[in-house]
């Protein structure tokens, strides 16, 4: 308890420093851009001579921050967090769509993936706020300056990411994983249907079949295709056609296996299937619309 006691009484402390007032309202009170006061050009950080005269005929002098603060220590650590995280998520979007393509988790969302996923978003809503608690000082700069507005927009932007996240983990994740368990009688060769080829997935005693460049091939059995799964991301029961193209390994692996039969083209995937898709492409777009913000912030004031 003493521990705990001390804790908080810490957190009062830091969280408790007055803060100096140089905020983005005082751009708009003068006009002048963030450049004028600061070094770096979308405001923050270390001030020019003009900016430290500004700041010391505005403020009283009990009010300037010291040049380092437990407050500042705080503001620091949230942004390092936030900015790892933010890498490590947007990296693992980028991967997936550029690498392993969406339809590697077509039939269902890896577990560990998942997990990690959920754990970034509540990492990067804590210090995301935590940022915006020491860069917004009120709902006026919020809504009236240019950083405030684009704040707004990339924080609707993560809320829609968290949205369509959760939606695909509650709704239609459960429902891809049921598709491959779906009760049915599996051909052991001729031609395949998405719905049929999914059902050999490798588990339980299913076959594992996956598709590429059209013709269906059977893995079950191999060692490189244990409980369905190669490489630890490439799921039997689906079309691995473009995934496997960017293999260290070349078609000729192909050759020695059984040719179950063709994948028929044309039959149309279910609803909660191609809205997977559709989310899984409007994140990706999230992603390009959150740099363009980032960049705007840093680099968009051209005057």
């Amino acid at each position: 308890m003493r521990l705990v006691s001390l804790a908080l009484l810490l957190c009062a402390l830091f969280l408790n420093v007055p803060t100096a007032r140089a905020t983005e309202q005082f751009a708009a009170e003068t006009g002048k851009p963030c450049s004028a006061c600061h070094v770096d050009p979308s405001g923050g950080g270390e001030l020019t001579a003009a900016g430290k005269t500004f700041a010391a005929a505005r403020l009283p002098k009990a009010e300037v921050r010291p040049a380092f603060s437990a407050r500042s220590a705080i503001r620091f650590a949230a942004g390092y967090l936030h900015l790892l995280i933010a890498i490590l998520w947007f990296g693992t979007i980028l991967y997936v769509h550029l690498v392993l393509k969406p339809a590697y988790a077509s039939g269902g969302l890896p577990r560990g993936e998942v997990r990690v996923g959920l754990l970034s978003m509540v990492v990067m809503g804590i210090t995301g706020a935590i940022l915006t608690h020491f860069r917004i000082p009120s709902l006026d700069v919020l809504l009236h300056t240019r950083f405030g507005v684009l704040l707004l927009v990339k924080i609707g932007i993560y809320l829609f990411m968290v949205t369509t996240a959760l939606v695909v983990v509650t709704v239609i994740g459960p429902r891809l994983k049921a598709k491959r368990k779906a009760p049915g009688a599996i051909p052991e060769s001729g031609d395949l249907t998405d719905d049929e080829l999914a059902a050999c997935d490798g588990k339980e005693r299913r076959p594992a079949y996956f598709a590429f460049d059209g013709t269906i091939y059977d893995a079950t059995g191999s060692r490189a295709w244990k409980d369905g799964v190669h490489m630890g991301r490439h799921q039997a029961g689906t079309d691995l056609t473009e995934a496997l193209k960017l293999a260290p390994h070349g078609a000729e692996k192909m050759l020695g296996r059984r040719e179950v039969g063709k994948l028929l083209s044309g039959s149309k995937r279910p609803l909660h299937e191609r809205v997977f898709y559709l989310m899984a492409y409007l994140n990706l777009g999230a992603v390009f619309l959150i740099v363009l913000i980032i960049s705007l912030w840093r680099w968009g004031n051209l005057s």
